[in-house]
């Protein structure tokens, strides 16, 4: 399992999280075992946010001997006041459903509390207006909530909110097809979510990713945006090369799905390689570098989707980029122009005139 680093937190995140929504599906004996086999396997990150109130006490029996080196995050605004998952923007039902999950959890704290599910500035405006931000506020104050976090999968939304509360995680849905504009919850263009990506990394935020797989559909050819079927590990390692992404939460039912992905940490680069989604993406996406490194080998050395990515954070602000771009042992100005990552770009991205527009952009940096 690899790990990495909330800038804001410090804490170290596995890169395989688990997502809970039907935990409950698989029963107390079961569910424990799919618990267990992903912290044996690395995982540490938990999103409490599940379909039914029966995952809560499978949660408790299985992790509480490990709470210490596990992190919840848990939603204010989840309901689960009539057994299955409810959406409340009423003070009393936050405080009873929280004051509930820890209970049934057996612990006293909460690693990171989310502002949940704000896809609407008209949710934002009621979730401040009947003090459930105040109520989350104060529980951070007191050392329930150790960090704060948001739940959307809208970017203009991300933005206010951003604006407004210091946030240390985003809960955001990464993923192709969402990101093309093909789904549900497939809000915000290419650049507005981009842009959300490159926030967060910029600010030190980090990002926990929902629905990876589209609810499933991206991995059934049937149901697909595309009309072709992606796999779990090519998912995974899409919402990994995004910038800020800390840590990818499919959700596992079972213990066999849970070693499934588990899976993912010693896949191949074939396995994991997502190139086929260049022949998928709209005409506002193609020419933009999307980091998946699909350009390797250069033939010079230069770590192509590492300059690209530096390269975008810094114009979004970011003056760590700009001095990681600076320590690279090769960079933008070391290429030759000889089209070989022009030719293997699956996202039509014109890399070797782009390294020079880079090369430039740092060189006039310097000059300021």
């Amino acid at each position: 399992m690899n790990y990495r680093i909330n800038r804001r937190t410090g804490d170290r995140i596995s890169e395989i999280g688990f997502g809970s929504a039907y935990l409950y599906e698989a029963g107390m004996d079961e569910g424990v075992r799919a618990l267990e086999t992903a912290v044996e396997g690395g995982i540490n990150y938990f999103d409490l946010a599940a379909g039914d109130a029966k995952a809560f006490p499978i949660w408790g029996k299985a992790l509480s001997s490990v709470r210490k080196s596990v992190l919840f995050q848990i939603h204010f605004g989840a309901d689960y006041s009539k057994g299955t998952y409810g959406w409340s923007l009423e003070l009393d039902d936050v405080k009873r459903s929280v004051a509930w999950q820890l209970e049934q959890l057996k612990t006293d704290y909460i690693d990171y509390g989310f502002i949940h599910c704000q896809d609407e500035l008209s949710d934002w405006e009621t979730y401040q207006k009947n003090g459930i931000l105040s109520y989350l506020l104060s529980m951070q104050k007191q050392g329930v909530v150790k960090h704060l976090g948001l739940s959307s999968h809208t970017p203009s939304v991300i933005q206010k909110i951003m604006d407004e509360v210091s946030i240390d995680m985003l809960m955001f849905s990464v993923n192709p097809a969402y990101d093309y504009g093909r789904g549900d919850y497939a809000n915000g263009s290419v650049d507005e979510r981009s842009a959300i990506y490159r926030r967060c990394e910029t600010e030190g935020v980090g990002i926990s990713v929902m629905k990876p797989f589209s609810g499933g559909q991206l991995l059934d050819a049937a149901q697909s945006q595309f009309g072709k079927a992606l796999t779990e590990y090519q998912c995974i390692q899409y919402a990994l090369d995004k910038p800020g992404v800390l840590t990818v939460l499919p959700g596992a039912s079972n213990t066999e799905e849970a070693k499934k992905l588990l899976g993912y940490c010693d896949a191949s680069e074939e396995e994991r390689d997502y190139a086929i989604l260049g022949s998928f993406a709209p005409p506002q996406a193609s020419g933009k570098c999307v980091y998946c490194n699909h350009c390797k080998p250069c033939p010079m050395g230069l770590d192509i989707g590492l300059i690209n990515k530096y390269y975008d954070l810094a114009k979004a602000g970011d003056a760590l980029a700009v001095e990681h771009y600076r320590t690279l042992e090769l960079n933008a100005s070391d290429c030759i122009g000889c089209g070989h990552c022009d030719a293997r770009c699956p996202f039509s991205v014109p890399q070797s005139e782009r390294m020079h527009e880079i090369a430039v952009w740092f060189c006039n940096q310097g000059r300021l």
